[in-house]
């Protein structure tokens, strides 16, 4: 919880989000994990990794991705505010951390590059969901986890409500 001087702040993630904002970014990210395995840049991964631990500690603030997206590709494209829960958006990219990570772990760790391309391909195909249909595949998870108890309905009200 924030203090009265908002100290804390800093490390919040937004609530609502912009729609534009999120499915930008997941264009962003479908980009670079291609040019990655396609280039065989796998050091990407890393700076992926990294963007997807700012954001959901931070929100954007921390994220180039995320600040890309919100200052330059959704301004210049005048794409609309599409206000969104959050909630979702973090779990989401909280499963974007350990796919990253594992991906960077089979290719830093062991050498294991098409393990680590074939974990970055799962990446691709959940972020272009995102991208490009607004399809959300962490937050249906989220979702089911909602309903079945293990998420309380407190985390996310406006969540709790959608049917």
């Amino acid at each position: 919880m924030a203090n009265s001087s908002g100290n804390n702040d800093f490390f919040t993630f937004p609530h609502p989000v912009n729609s534009s904002v999120v499915r930008s970014v997941a264009i962003c990210v479908v980009v670079l994990s291609s040019i990655t395995i396609i280039f065989d840049l796998p050091w990407i991964m890393l700076f992926i990794a990294y963007g997807f631990i700012a954001r959901v500690l931070a929100g954007p603030r921390l994220s180039p991705l995320a600040m890309l997206s919100l200052k330059v590709i959704v301004p210049i494209f005048k794409l609309p505010y599409k206000p969104i829960p959050g909630p979702p958006k973090r779990f989401a990219a909280t499963i974007g951390i350990v796919v990253s990570i594992v991906a960077c772990i089979l290719e830093f760790a062991f050498q294991l590059t098409t393990a680590a391309y074939v974990t970055l391909g799962i990446l691709i195909f959940a972020a272009a969901l995102e991208g490009v249909f607004g399809y959300c595949i962490g937050c249906k998870i989220f979702e089911v986890l909602m309903k079945v108890g293990v998420i309380p309905n407190s985390i996310c009200e406006k969540c709790a409500n959608l049917d």
